[in-house]
């Protein structure tokens, strides 16, 4: 099969879950070792890092390969979701897997596919573990899908485990305390092997600290040599560090400071006990030049400049918390702010989170993402009124469509006004696609 026709078959065969939502979810490794077994174990034969957390995985992964790519390394990336093309998820030295490759491979292995049945994440991981394998990857980072203990992704067994951090999302899945979905994350916590936590949190660090001590990785303290645990944002010494040996990253949203400590610790872990050589500039220019090395879209990043236009993939309270902060920052005369959420998000908790006064300055135009979990641009608009009162009302507007909800921003907005587009991946993917043929 062609290229087209094998993406045909991933899709329609396969029906992912950022499409169909719960459906696609399949807990549990079993598929994956038998994939594994089937592509002859490529997992044992590349170097990992593995990456989960609630938000700032993507944006952690990418830091870390960055940096490594720098340091003049051939590093592959595996990430999800993508935003316009599926073989974003799948990279080395920020460039796409061909799309040959993907129809080979798919073609090869659909008879094993038709009769094992994984899921569209699990075929898509095991097509990156044969892609890096047959590249002879020096290493690759590895980003979890839905969660950690259960994910597709834990069959390896990495050089070092990083968990960004823990927030209410996927609660059907991963439970409904952050106790619980600390305690699915740290399940891609290994024996022996050296482990970052993004953040402290009450609620969480005993999880994480409970986990160490099972995997022998849990000494006295950090300056302990027994000791392989680290929380990045206690590691006050290294936040000096990173900001004399890399002062500038090309990730601008306020949300990135975390991930950046985050990656920042993870690479001096992978230095001082991954045996991976790692020099000062190339942590200066991993950081500053993230976005161009690995291709990463869509964190806060600017489309246009006239009028400023701005997107970000944030999609649930824990990420969109930042969001609303920065739009209240940004000097702009209006704020158009084109907005949609799917389905299994806390969209009430957002909205609360989302500026909305004075109601002169943010004005809402409500749509509904591309996929069949999406909330209707009408379900929107009628809980911005519910949680904000009517009078905001007449600052807000619902178009169903989202290509034409972005042009309705770009018609009203002026030149000194900023539009703003998140709130769903698939929206902020329409962007990128629209604006790119505008150019």
């Amino acid at each position: 099969m062609n290229y087209p026709e094998a993406i045909d078959y991933l899709y329609h065969a396969r029906p992912p879950f950022h499409i169909v939502g719960g459906a696609a979810y399949k807990p549990g490794l079993e598929n994956t070792l038998a994939l594994m077994a089937h592509l002859g174990y490529p997992h044992q034969r590349v170097r990992t890092i593995h990456v989960a957390g609630t938000n700032g995985k993507g944006s952690t992964s990418h830091l870390i390969a960055a940096v490594l790519q720098a340091a003049g390394m051939r590093v592959g990336l595996y990430t999800s979701p993508h935003l316009v093309d599926y073989r974003e998820r799948i990279r080395i030295n920020g460039e796409m897997i061909p799309e040959e490759e993907v129809a080979q491979w798919v073609t090869t292995h659909e008879p094993y596919l038709e009769e094992l049945k994984p899921s569209f994440f699990e075929t898509t991981f095991g097509l990156a573990m044969s892609w890096f394998e047959k590249q002879k990857v020096d290493v690759a980072v590895i980003e979890t899908g839905l969660g950690g203990r259960l994910d597709a992704t834990n069959v390896i067994i990495p050089l070092l485990s990083v968990i960004t951090n823990i927030g209410m999302d996927h609660t059907e899945y991963l439970g409904n305390t952050l106790a619980k979905i600390a305690g699915e994350k740290a399940g891609i916590m290994k024996q022996g092997v050296p482990c970052v936590i993004g953040e402290t949190h009450p609620q969480t660090m005993n999880v994480f600290l409970d986990r160490a001590r099972a995997c022998g990785i849990l000494g006295d303290g950090l300056e302990t040599t027994g000791c392989r645990i680290w929380f990045a944002d206690q590691c006050r010494y290294l936040a000096h560090r990173r900001e004399k040996e890399a002062p500038c990253c090309e990730l601008k949203g306020t949300y990135q400071t975390q991930n950046i400590q985050t990656a920042y610790v993870a690479l001096q872990v992978l230095k001082n006990y991954g045996g991976i050589g790692i020099p000062s500039s190339a942590i200066k220019k991993g950081f500053a030049e993230v976005c161009s090395l690995t291709g990463l879209r869509g964190r806060w990043e600017t489309l246009d400049t006239t009028p400023l236009t701005i997107c970000d993939t944030g999609h649930n309270s824990h990420g969109l918390r930042y969001v609303g902060q920065q739009l209240r920052e940004l000097k702009a005369e209006k704020i158009w702010i084109v907005f949609g959420m799917v389905n299994d998000k806390d969209t009430e908790v957002v909205m609360r989170l989302m500026p909305s006064s004075p109601v002169s300055v943010y004005h809402y135009i409500f749509t509904t993402p591309a996929t069949k979990r999406a909330r209707t641009a009408e379900e929107m608009l009628a809980l911005w009124k519910a949680v904000h009162g009517e009078e905001t009302g007449g600052m807000a507007v619902a178009i169903d469509n989202p290509e034409d909800a972005i042009r309705y921003a770009q018609a009203h907005a002026g030149a000194c006004d900023a539009i703003f587009i998140g709130g769903s991946n698939y929206l902020v993917g329409n962007a990128i696609q629209l604006y790119s043929h505008q150019v």
